[in-house]
């Protein structure tokens, strides 16, 4: 464990985070004029991004320090089920994401809606409807906010910074985000669009090298699986069965596959990822890229498996606390094997790697609380002005509340921080994506699901334990009801919350129950840039929606 700061690895880190934050601040110019007095300016970028930007940032967006440090930690502490099954649920996502967010840019381009709960609340006539999809998406980026964070301070801890008492180890982390909260105020999402350029490239360079230096230095890849299958073969004290899965066996299907379908779900009901795809300039631009991101699960594939190869490093996972933090396993790995100079690449990769999702996911968690809070409920004649200077003081709130999530929570726990954002966010499906094509359901009905999943999702996600630390919330992974066959919570949830809204749609339908009206039109999610009401109503905003 490094308890002296390697001044080699400091110095790049520092000199290519205070480059980035250059960029940040600059980005606030970048094809804007240096206008940001809307939220289609400084939450949207324009809405004028083309295929090459939108690929970086969407890249930048999706895949985050996440990818970086919870995926292989999950592979170096319980082998494939907790860890590997990111990579085919990437690859699910895309296909998906082809079919439904099109239309979704269409109509949100011809309302001038920014956020799906926008879309919500003008397809269902319903405030209160757009109001839970809105908390939905604030209460889900909380915690993938803090998993960036949490990244970013297992970096600054291999590196020998920190110390036992909290203001000290915390320190770090703390001036990063204020850097972070500086430039996304400042230059809004054209910030992290600017950066992600950086990231990308920091992390192919990292991961190419990875792959082919670490298995020639550890003996090849037969030493590598060998290492992880001996571990995940031995019992855990703390429960006597094996440690992980190495291959997931008949046990583990159910639990691997609904991890796999439940994120693809989940992923682009994330506010930050709807508002990379509404910052695109035509739908077009929206398919390319569902097209052509699958080439970042390659990239994905590969740092999964750095997992093993710190298990056949042997590295020490045991933080300043003397616990054991699997989140450290890669940095651990790289501080040990690579050289100073190379090992601080790998550090500021990880650490611009935060901050890029962290930047749009607090713009997007912004963009919720102004349009669907703010608007709604406090100052519905709020002008656009108004409404981009409430969502820079969001932001701003936002990103202190990840950050009293993160110093508040167990740190070894990261990626299921992130999973019970995704059993929240996966009961929006049925209003976001169901919505897009029919109107069936009955927005009480929608409303009624949605509560039942989500209290549902919470307890059971609140009553997984981990075995080690006696600690709640650990995992996401339950028994489905009356039977013993494991299953990603908010794939049961989201079953749950289906079965709620068809039921009770038929009785309110048969009961007459009024329903919202309707402010959307069947030719607004084919429209494309250029056809006619579509640049017109943009900078205008949503229509209020009646409760």
């Amino acid at each position: 464990m490094n308890t002296k700061i390697d001044w080699v690895q400091l110095t790049i880190v520092v000199v290519i985070f205070a480059a980035v934050t250059v960029m940040g601040f600059l980005a606030a110019r970048w094809r804007s004029g240096g206008h940001l007095d809307s939220l289609d300016e400084w939450g949207l970028g324009g809405r004028g991004f083309g295929t090459f930007i939108t690929w970086f940032l969407l890249g930048g967006d999706l895949y985050t320090a996440y990818t970086f440090i919870a995926v292989p930690a999950a592979m170096y502490a319980t082998g494939a089920i907790s860890g590997f099954f990111a990579v085919p649920y990437t690859i699910v996502a895309y296909p998906i994401v082809f079919i439904f967010m099109a239309r979704l840019w269409s109509v949100s381009h011809r309302h001038g809606y920014v956020t799906p709960a926008d879309f919500v609340g003008g397809r269902y006539g319903s405030k209160l409807l757009s109001l839970a999809v809105a908390v939905t998406g604030i209460l889900a980026l909380m915690p993938y906010i803090a998993l960036q964070l949490v990244g970013m301070q297992a970096v600054f801890e291999t590196m020998g910074l920190g110390g036992n008492n909290t203001l000290a180890k915390d320190l770090p982390l703390l001036i990063a985000f204020a850097v972070l909260a500086a430039y996304t105020y400042s230059s809004g999402l054209r910030a992290p669009a600017m950066i992600a350029f950086v990231k990308d490239f920091l992390i192919y360079v990292v991961i190419l090298v990875a792959i082919f230096y670490l298995p020639h230095v550890l003996g090849g890849w037969d030493g590598i699986f060998s290492a992880a299958q001996e571990k995940m073969a031995k019992p855990n004290p703390a429960t006597g069965k094996p440690t992980g899965s190495f291959i997931p066996g008949d046990a583990g299907y159910v639990s691997y596959w609904t991890l796999g379908l439940g994120s693809a779900m989940a992923l682009f009901m994330y506010p930050h990822s709807v508002t990379a795809v509404l910052s695109t300039k035509t739908r077009n631009v929206v398919r390319r890229n569902a097209a052509i991101l699958p080439a970042y699960s390659l990239l994905l594939g590969l740092l999964a498996l750095l997992g093993f190869m710190a298990i056949k490093a042997n590295v020490n996972v045991k933080g300043l606390d003397g616990l054991a933090n699997p989140q450290l396993a890669i940095p651990r790995l790289f501080d040990q094997e690579f050289p100073s100079w190379f090992a601080g690449i790998a550090f500021a990769a990880i650490a611009v790697g935060a901050l890029v999702p962290a930047a749009i996911m607090s713009i997007a968690a912004a963009n919720l609380f102004t349009r669907n809070i703010y608007r709604a409920f406090i100052k519905p004649d709020a002008s656009p002005a108004q409404e981009a200077k409430v969502s820079k003081l969001a932001s701003l709130l936002v990103k202190v509340g990840a950050l009293v999530f993160v110093l508040g929570m167990d740190k070894t726990i990261a990626l299921n921080l992130q999973l019970l954002g995704g059993i929240w966010i996966l009961q929006t499906f049925p209003a976001i994506v169901v919505g897009l094509y029919t109107r069936w359901f009955h927005r009480y009905a929608l409303l009624a699901g949605w509560a039942v999943a989500m209290v549902f999702g919470t307890l059971s996600a609140y009553n997984v334990v981990n075995p080690a630390t006696g600690k709640h919330f650990g995992g996401s992974l339950a028994k489905i009801p009356f039977t013993d066959t494991q299953a990603y919570i908010a794939l049961t949830a989201f079953v749950l919350n289906l079965l709620v809204v068809i039921v009770l749609t038929i009785a309110f339908r048969a009961l007459k129950v009024p329903d919202g009206q309707d402010t959307t039109h069947p030719s607004d999610y084919t429209a494309d840039r250029g056809d006619p009401g579509v640049a017109d109503v943009i900078t205008e905003g949503p229509a209020p929606a009646k409760p």
